[in-house]
């Protein structure tokens, strides 16, 4: 097996997830909340891949994949949102968006 060990693969996704999580708490712009989960989502497909090497078999990689095209449809939705906010003029804040209907 060359390159680095699993070990490795799980530390480095489990950066990325503390770091996601400490963005969805912390910001409160929908654009960068929709950021911070990618990278919480990027963090799952690491630790999948990771898990599917040490394994030997492809059924974590297919399973990041549809993580990728479930995120891919997320990122779809929350920026249609975000853009249609900003249309309204609607003030661009996480806590402040508590209805749909403007």
């Amino acid at each position: 097996m060359l390159g680095p060990g699993v070990p490795w693969y799980l530390a480095v996704s489990g950066v990325l997830f503390a770091i996601g999580a400490t963005g969805v708490l912390l910001r409160r712009s929908p654009l960068i909340v929709l950021l911070s989960l990618e990278i919480m989502l990027n963090a799952s497909n690491l630790a999948l891949v990771g898990f599917s090497r040490l394994l030997g078999a492809v059924d974590g990689q297919v399973f990041a994949i549809g993580v990728m095209a479930v995120a891919a449809a997320e990122v779809t939705v929350g920026l249609g949102l975000i853009v249609a906010f900003a249309r309204r003029d609607m003030e661009l804040d996480v806590d402040a968006l508590t209805e749909l209907r403007g």
